[in-house]
């Protein structure tokens, strides 16, 4: 399942995945999420859409999945008592309870990676 989520507080269409998808999953704020991740990019000198420092700061805080070769709505569905943070070519999304929250469905969207957050 598919539900539309924009957690940006303007509402904006904005290349943010990420700040949207860690906001939906631990229930921060879009705000808090932001700032958290523009000082930690900050202090590491990189750029907080690289995607080495989004996995790396996945890897830190929640538990990575096994390799799954399917698609976001095949991991969805699989994972239906626990929220997730997957990443696609290019994109994060969140999974919560077998529901799938972005700005555009992305369950056909081949899967990269997986962290469990609860």
């Amino acid at each position: 399942m598919y539900k539309f989520y924009n957690a940006n507080p303007l509402k904006k269409f904005e290349e943010d995945c990420t700040i949207r998808a860690i906001s939906c999953a631990t229930g921060r704020s879009w705000d808090d999420v932001y700032n958290t991740m523009s000082d930690l990019a900050q202090y590491e000198g990189t750029m907080m859409d690289d995607r080495d420092f989004i996995i790396n700061y996945l890897d830190s805080k929640f538990k990575r999945v096994p390799y799954l070769p399917r698609n976001v709505g095949q991991v969805s569905e699989m994972y239906l008592d626990s929220i997730l943070l997957i990443t696609m070519n290019g994109h994060i999304c969140c999974s919560k309870y077998g529901t799938i929250y972005d700005t555009f469905d992305p369950r056909d969207r081949e899967v990269e990676e997986a962290w469990i957050v609860k």
